[in-house]
């Protein structure tokens, strides 16, 4: 990665990787605390459609090279390999077309939408250990810049996708939550859906009644949820055990009381996918037959 496909990957994403999340946002700019110090208001700006930032309380501001050499105190060449080891699912959008797609749901067309049933995507759920539940994702089969792709597809509240497979994670449409409903009083809180497969994979094991579900597919939608949680009895979040998953924890149960964190029973792991990885891979060795010499 050099400066320039560094500083077209979303700096919001940088941030949630940091685990900053927006104190308030709109579809021209974002606002955070200072990401430098701390403090009680939010002073630092993004614009999103320069993907551009300043910081109102030292007046300065600069693009992602530069936010990245101050936060960790970097040369370039540190930052760029610091961000080779990163995840940044806008940077995997990038390689899909060898340029920074400005709006993806003009650069592709759903082909074919069906249930999972291609072996390489059936190995890849296997390898998740998420074989069971597949009737909440699909087999989606899409062309983007003249080339076609399939993937795991999963459903937004926009009707657009959320696509996985070994070598992508990309959006398809626009970007939104996923709610199933049961007509529960109770909801439970997931940040991607892989996350929420795990967990229905495990609900009968935990004896946990369904309730209502809803997935973020991105701690960046926080925002977006709280004003729809009050009419809950009960709120659990089974969020990552990462900076972002720890803000946005904090973030809910400030505003909703009946919130509760119910990452306990995978703290020692960093999401519920690897704990049900854990779990699974423990009960398949067991299992396996011991031959005496």
């Amino acid at each position: 990665m050099n400066c320039k496909q560094f500083n077209t990957i979303p700096l919001e994403e940088v941030l949630l990787s940091l685990g900053h999340l927006p104190t308030k946002q709109s579809k021209k700019e974002a606002w955070f605390l200072n990401p430098f110090a701390k403090e009680n208001h939010a002073s630092f700006k993004i614009n999103k459609s320069l993907n551009y930032w300043y910081l109102y309380s030292e007046g300065i501001g600069g693009k992602n090279i530069d936010f990245m050499k101050r936060y960790l105190n970097a040369s370039v060449s540190e930052v760029l390999l610091w961000a080779e080891n990163q995840n940044f699912s806008s940077f995997h959008q990038q390689n899909l077309s060898n340029r920074k797609l400005e709006n993806p749901s003009k650069n592709y067309k759903i082909i074919e939408i069906k249930n999972v049933q291609h072996p390489g995507l059936l190995e890849y759920l296997n390898e998740r250990k998420v074989g069971n539940h597949t009737q909440f994702l699909h087999e989606i089969h899409y062309r983007m810049n003249d080339k076609n792709y399939f993937g795991i597809g999963f459903k937004n509240d926009s009707g657009g996708y959320e696509i996985r497979n070994k070598y992508s994670k990309i959006c398809l449409g626009k970007k939104d939550i996923s709610t199933i409903k049961n007509d529960s009083n109770s909801v439970r809180i997931f940040e991607g859906f892989f996350d929420f497969v795990s967990f229905k994979n495990l609900e009968n094991e935990l004896k946990k009644e369904p309730s209502d579900y809803l997935i973020l597919n991105s701690v960046s939608m926080i925002h977006n949820i709280k004003s729809s949680l009050g009419k809950y009895e009960k709120v659990g979040l089974y969020l990552d055990n990462d900076e972002a998953g720890n803000r946005a924890v904090e973030i809910i149960s400030s505003e909703i009381q009946n919130a509760k964190d119910c990452r306990v029973l995978y703290s020692d792991f960093k999401d519920l996918n690897e704990y049900l990885n854990q779990q699974t891979s423990a009960v398949e060795n067991q299992s396996k037959p011991r031959f005496k010499r």
